[in-house]
């Protein structure tokens, strides 16, 4: 993805300033790299992921600074054997956000 191409799915709704955009972005990237140990589409609007628990304070920082400019993310944290698992949900009408997630995960996780 081109930094244009990351911007694509980003839908009206999110009030974060397009300045702040790819900071925040890199934040999850590198959430994805260093944390996430797993990832599971449960539905078209939800996914899964099993976090590392020493991340758990950054999780928990940025999915709260996330969802004060996209307020359509649903993070919910539940303690899972030995990781921390975080189910994000959105409506239907912003699965594509979702996806770009979902995808950005992929590439990134850590195996």
């Amino acid at each position: 993805m081109t930094a244009t191409d990351d911007q694509v799915w980003v839908p009206e709704a999110c009030t974060l300033p397009t300045v702040d955009r790819p900071l925040r972005l890199a934040e999850f990237d590198d959430l994805f790299a260093t944390a996430v140990r797993g990832q599971q589409r449960l539905s078209a609007t939800t996914l899964r992921w099993d976090l590392d628990l020493a991340a758990e304070a950054t999780a928990r920082d940025l999915t709260a600074r996330e969802s004060s400019c996209c307020s359509f993310f649903s993070f919910v944290f539940h303690p899972a054997d030995g990781t921390l698992r975080l189910e994000v949900e959105v409506p239907a009408a912003h699965v594509a956000v979702l996806d770009a997630l979902a995808e950005r995960a992929a590439v990134r996780l850590r195996p």
